[in-house]
């Protein structure tokens, strides 16, 4: 604490609170502090590698690594208040473990204990990807003011988090809102889960340049299907369209199910072309008998690639939204 004297009157400051926030996914694990009203502190974002040939010892070690990085740019006048953990799925809230499917060398991980065992003085909240995609964007993204969203995320894999009359929906394992795991009807891909048809398996990065290379297209990342059907190949174009009709397929059948206003969209693999969107929106727009899923408004993230930190930072800063 630091203290002045103005006068006689003794003045205190409170330390700044920060939330140590940690999103793992299936090529990455990234750390930073966040303030209380959802800003990345500069120099506290630390990044490393995951992938599905890391083994356990790896991935342990990067997660030490960044916690540990994160932590260390916190500013004398600061404190970490707790840790938010968003992470793949599925989860298991009550054990604090971890089974990403992008990371088969971790199955029920004890991530949580981990994390506690890092930084013993705070508490952790474990949560899945997409509940703290959410988050970000109801606290200060794209769904501000909106009482019923689903945050989506469509990257290495396909996630969700769904926020029903302002409070998030968990279940009891924490696996609620799998969007990415919702079979779509008419679409027979193999998915890792064991499932046909689900829009993971279709409509994630990794999905969408496999169908298209089955198609004869030659490139081999998101990034170079971008360049390509800004370029007009044909095969990019039909294999977006393909991925982008999937979610709005994915996106009917949930607001079918709990009635929402507005779906965020984030995810490396969603800034593929911004008519990705287009597709699942002409999509959705077919069930023209049933008003309620037809207006329901997509939208893209207002966040970037920050937005799975700040909703980790979220279960923290915003707890009372988190049961």
């Amino acid at each position: 604490m630091h203290r002045r004297r103005r006068g006689t009157t003794l003045i205190t400051s409170s330390p700044t609170p920060f939330a140590l926030a940690v999103d793992l996914g299936g090529t990455k694990i990234e750390a930073a502090l966040v303030d209380d009203a959802g800003r990345i502190l500069n120099g506290s974002r630390f990044r490393e590698p995951t992938g599905r040939d890391a083994s356990s010892e790896q991935l342990a070690g990067s997660v030490t690594h960044v916690v540990g990085k994160a932590r260390a740019a916190l500013p004398l006048d600061a404190e970490v208040i707790g840790i938010g953990v968003g992470t793949a799925g599925p989860i298991d809230i009550a054990g604090g473990t971890v089974s990403p499917l992008n990371l088969p060398a971790w199955r029920k991980f004890p991530l949580q204990s981990h994390i506690e065992s890092l930084v013993p003085d705070a508490p952790v909240r474990l949560r899945m990807d997409g509940l703290c995609i959410a988050l970000a964007e109801h606290w200060v993204g794209a769904g501000q003011g909106v009482d019923d969203l689903m945050g989506m995320t469509v990257s290495t894999g396909v996630g969700g988090g769904l926020i029903l009359g302002s409070r998030t929906v968990t279940g009891p394992t924490g696996n609620a809102g799998h969007i990415g795991h919702v079979e779509v009807g008419g679409f027979d891909d193999a998915c890792w889960c064991g499932g046909t048809g689900c829009l993971e398996a279709i409509a994630s990065g990794p999905s969408t340049v496999a169908w298209a290379q089955g198609e004869g297209w030659t490139g081999s990342t998101g990034e170079q299907l971008a360049e390509a059907y800004a370029a007009g190949d044909d095969v990019a174009r039909r294999a977006v369209q393909r991925s982008g009709r999937a979610i709005g397929q994915a996106i009917a059948s949930a607001t079918n199910l709990v009635d929402l206003d507005l779906v965020v969209i984030g995810g490396g693999f969603s800034r593929v072309t911004p008519d990705l969107l287009d597709f699942a929106r002409e999509s959705l727009a077919e069930r023209t008998e049933f008003a309620f899923v037809t207006r329901v408004r997509i939208a893209p993230s207002t966040l970037s690639d920050e937005a799975p930190l700040i909703g980790a930072a979220a279960l923290v800063h915003r707890a009372e939204l988190v049961p």
